[in-house]
């Protein structure tokens, strides 16, 4: 993942620091390991499903740079976890992180789309079967958010949270209705296909030569046009 911005200030840090860092910041003591269950139901949903490695990589990062220290911990049942905590000076910088840094552009990269894209090298019960498979895995995560979502209610400071998980749980019922509806055009799709061109070396259809390159002037055409 990029780094952070040290133009403005902040420690070269990949955004995964900033994101344990953040959640360091509702000042709880915590273990590596409750973080990674914290964030199994908060940002896996939306940004990334750490390794307990991961998370705990990422807080030494933040022990070296002063944002964290731990401790520890011998007061109970748990003898021997190490518990982290944030700095006065890691609040500050995680503070600065999240009103000063550019915010980086999402970035789409959908697997089941890259099959689909291609599958003039498939079938379509096989483009069927994936979709279906990526609809059970889709409408599971929405549920899921939809209970966790539920239960961060009931604390008034994670009021953010809430809102996020209840976006996530409307981003995965919209990926699951479209996933059905290119199931439902998938027939029209390959009737379209078999009237594409095939040479003598292959079995399989494809574009007209060149033709990108007549699509391409096009779509430049279209956006001149927008400009003026």
């Amino acid at each position: 993942m990029a780094s952070s911005e040290p133009e403005i200030g902040l420690v070269n840090l990949p955004p995964t620091s900033w994101a344990v860092l953040a959640m360091l910041s509702y000042e709880e003591e915590i273990s590596g390991y409750d973080l990674k269950k914290w964030a199994d139901w908060s940002i896996r949903y939306f940004y990334w499903s750490p390794s307990h490695s991961q998370i705990y990589s990422e807080l030494k990062k933040l022990e070296k740079h002063g944002y964290a220290t731990s401790r520890v911990d011998s007061d109970n049942a748990m003898r021997g976890r190490r518990l982290y905590r944030i700095t006065d000076e890691g609040r500050a910088a995680v503070t600065q992180w999240c009103n000063e840094a550019p915010v980086d552009k999402p970035v789409l990269k959908h697997h089941v789309m890259l099959r689909i894209m291609f599958g003039h090298l498939s079938s379509p019960d096989r483009l069927k079967e994936i979709l279906r498979d990526h609809i059970e895995d889709i409408d599971r995560l929405r549920k899921r958010a939809a209970i966790d979502s539920a239960a961060a209610k009931s604390e008034p400071g994670w009021a953010y949270s809430q809102i996020v998980l209840q976006w996530a749980e409307r981003h995965y019922a919209a990926e699951r209705d479209l996933a059905q509806e290119l199931i439902e055009q998938i027939d029209a799709a390959d009737s379209i296909l078999v009237k594409a061109e095939h040479d003598d070396r292959s079995e399989y259809p494809h574009p007209t030569p060149g033709r990108w390159r007549e699509v391409e002037q096009r779509v430049q055409e279209s956006e001149g046009a927008d400009a003026d």
